[in-house]
């Protein structure tokens, strides 16, 4: 989780998500780098818009609660969407 922090925080403050930066954050903070999990951080946001995702994660938990009727989805879009909802719930938490 601290890997996804120190990007939100290079992403604040306006600066480039690269692994140079998050290993310095992270290794700032006293914890230990894990030169594996930098990687797969900085591959998954590329080319992802962290303003828009940080937008879509806290508008998600209002419309989840509009209480509006849902059409029916496949198993796999639904475990999708769970993972997304997770994942904004995480990004909220930090901007809430």
């Amino acid at each position: 989780m601290e890997y996804i922090y120190a990007a939100l925080l290079l992403h604040k403050a306006g600066k480039e998500v690269t692994e140079d930066a998050i290993s310095n954050i992270v290794k700032a903070s006293g914890a230990t780098v894990d030169e594996a999990k930098v990687k797969t951080v900085v591959a998954s946001l590329k080319g992802v818009d962290i303003e828009k995702a940080l937008a879509e994660a806290v508008a998600m938990p209002v419309a989840a609660a509009s209480g509006g009727a849902a059409p029916a989805a496949d198993k796999k879009e639904e475990k999708h969407e769970e993972k997304q909802e997770e994942a904004a719930e995480g990004l909220a938490a930090l901007f809430g």
